[in-house]
């Protein structure tokens, strides 16, 4: 199936992607799949078939979260990156039907975005992966703030936040990068000396909206 009417952005953190897809969304009237609306299915899942995404779902102490291992981090996104995926197509099969434009910020994997969209409804935004791991604390959202706050009052907190990092670091690393970035997707790639308004520009014309 192909969905016509939808605009995926794929990419790394602190990219760009959140804030381009709610700004089409507003422009054009359109729907927005915000990061992670694939939240709203999450109190029906079953942890037999979707332990990543509801690991996080059934947590007691978030502090048991920010203290994994960077390998134990890695396998847990890889497994609830999969999860989401099936998700997020779940709830665009029904978005998709509405007349109008959807602007979806999207876990969706390369392969897959490759067989539901045309080329000209993906966008990859790119930002250096040291960026994405040193600032990725300064963005206001309250689910990285409360991370923050949980790692700066553990008994460490320089030990607690730079394994943090660590295991940022693996998912924001050169090799996923260079895989976004040779995914023969239009690349946007974060640039700190150009407006928001110069971006909107670029991903419009990537998406052919102007």
């Amino acid at each position: 199936m192909k969905y016509n009417n939808v605009y995926f952005i794929n990419g790394l953190a602190y990219a760009g992607k959140s804030t381009m897809a709610k700004m089409l969304a507003e422009k054009y009237d359109g729907i927005l799949c915000e990061e992670n609306y694939h939240d709203a299915l999450l109190d029906k899942l079953d942890k037999k078939d979707f332990p990543g995404l509801t690991y996080t779902r059934d947590l007691k102490d978030w502090r048991d979260f920010i203290r994994r291992t960077p390998e134990e981090y890695e396998n847990w996104i890889n497994i609830t990156t999969k999860e989401c995926e099936i998700l997020e197509l779940q709830i665009l099969e029904e978005v998709a039907k509405q007349n109008k434009k959807v602007f979806v910020d999207t876990n969706i994997s390369i392969e897959t975005l490759k067989q539901i969209s045309d080329e000209d409804h993906v966008l990859i935004m790119l930002a250096d992966p040291d960026i994405s791991v040193k600032r990725f604390f300064e963005r206001p959202d309250k689910e990285k703030q409360f991370l923050y706050k949980l790692l700066i009052t553990e008994e460490n907190p320089e030990k607690a936040l730079e394994n943090f990092r660590e295991c940022l670091k693996r998912i924001n690393n050169i090799e996923t990068y260079n895989k976004f970035l040779n995914s023969e997707f239009k690349v946007i790639i974060r640039d700190e000396n150009r407006t928001i308004e110069k971006t909107l520009i670029l991903v419009e014309k990537a998406f052919k909206l102007r």
